[in-house]
């Protein structure tokens, strides 16, 4: 039996919505719905003379309106540029056949986040040949002096 989604979860599309509105700040980027999920930096907020949100391309271009409550915009999610493991011990579990790997995930916007990466038995023998290839061309680019 497939679980669903109940129906008022925000990704389900609900009309009753758990998350807490977006309402962006000037210069936050912003993702708007009603242009098929165009990314903007917002230029200008509602009030003062503006009923709606004014928002542009982060590189410069032509400038887009949305709705002064905010309804088509949601905010753009920072992105991974890479991870790394922490310095703390690894784990396997016997029963789940994987072992865990503590990783700091970094993001494009300089926040971090620490996590586990899971490795099934067919991925710890895969990345223990490449760490040994990783650590062979370390060698051969020192002259082998390791």
């Amino acid at each position: 039996m497939s679980r669903r989604g109940t129906p008022h979860q925000p990704s389900q599309g609900g009309a009753l919505g758990t998350a807490a509105p977006f309402y962006p700040r000037l210069g936050d980027l912003a993702r708007d719905t009603s242009r098929d999920g165009e990314i903007g930096v917002v230029i200008a907020l509602p009030g003062e003379g503006r009923n709606t949100y004014h928002l542009c391309p982060p590189g410069g271009g032509n400038e887009w309106s949305a709705p002064n409550d905010g309804t088509t915009l949601g905010p753009v999610q920072p992105q991974v540029t890479h991870v790394t493991p922490l310095k703390r011990d690894v784990t396997y579990d016997p029963r789940a056949q994987h072992g865990g790997l503590p990783i700091t995930v970094h993001y494009d916007d300089g926040g971090t986040a620490e996590s586990l990466l899971i490795l099934d038995p067919s991925q710890l023998e895969l990345y223990h040949y490449q760490v040994g290839r990783i650590l062979s061309l370390r060698d051969k680019d020192l002259g082998g002096l390791l």
